[in-house]
């Protein structure tokens, strides 16, 4: 098998946002199956190049599997004897390096491809985001849309909320109240998310709140909604000034909502960042 197979498989798993974790062998002693330097991709469903296969390599993907499951972000070293135990003959020993690749820290869905959209959305591909960028006009899409960046035509924007995971972040700056209303409505419904942002002032939020009433939310629920959205101290009207508040403001978020695990139906439970994030 090619060298390059790890490789081709990180660029493309990142391509598309995929978490995948790089398992290398860092250290041989003995007789092993495979050189040191050995490296393996493992995403959720599939393997990319091999270790020596055998019970090493099946051990190597279920602990690589578990960090995906468990959103690990720190590297682990594992020791293994190639002994009875791991079904290996050969009675070497090996140091195994896990490496979590592009774990999404934060799914994101941003409603609206106008002039504040376009400065946010580069922005916000350059961070451990998924992102998915929805409008019903083709027309008001940059012709480059960034890498890891999915871009979703539809002409029934509102129907893209339910397509989102739990504890995902809604950003919601369209070209319509009306819209911007039907979209809040729809996200509130959920829940479940860890933030929603609406673009709009002070009296913008009044009027919304005064029609989500009418409609039976909860206040407690309305509470949830950031609006006007992003870091009051970053002040500006221009789209980039805009932007970086409230990506600021993403980024605050999901440093202290770091880790969290979402069961079925239950709402998310945060953990606590790393201190390897804090320090």
């Amino acid at each position: 098998m090619s060298n390059t197979v790890w490789i081709e498989a990180l660029a493309e798993l990142q391509h598309q946002g995929e978490p995948c974790v790089l398992v290398t062998i860092i250290e041989e002693r003995g007789s092993t199956p495979r050189n040191a330097g050995s490296k393996m991709v493992v995403s959720r469903e599939r393997l990319y190049d091999t270790i020596g296969g055998g019970h090493l390599e099946y051990k190597a993907q279920q602990i690589a599997r578990e960090m995906l499951e468990d959103r690990v972000r720190e590297t682990r070293l594992e020791r293994f004897s190639l002994g009875a135990s791991l079904g290996q003959c050969c009675g070497g020993a090996t140091v195994l390096l896990f490496e979590p690749m592009g774990q999404p820290q934060a799914h994101i869905a941003v409603f609206g491809a106008g002039h504040v959209g376009r400065a946010l959305v580069p922005l916000l591909a350059s961070l451990p985001c998924k992102v998915r960028w929805i409008d019903s006009r083709e027309s008001e899409f940059p012709t480059h849309i960034p890498a890891g960046v999915e871009k979703v035509v539809n002409d029934e924007v509102v129907d893209e909320v339910e397509n989102m995971p739990a504890g995902s972040y809604f950003i919601v700056m369209t070209h319509n109240h009306q819209l911007d209303l039907e979209l809040t409505a729809a996200i509130l419904e959920r829940n479940d998310f860890t933030y929603y942002g609406l673009i709009g002032s002070k009296s913008k939020r009044a009027k919304f709140e005064h029609r989500l009433r009418d409609r039976g939310f909860q206040p407690e629920t309305v509470q949830r909604m950031r609006c006007p959205m992003g870091i009051a101290e970053v002040k500006g009207k221009l789209p980039i000034e805009i932007a970086v508040s409230i990506a600021g403001e993403v980024i605050a978020t999901y440093n202290a909502n770091f880790g969290e695990k979402t069961g079925d139906g239950e709402k998310p439970v945060p953990m606590l960042v790393p201190a390897s994030r804090r320090s």
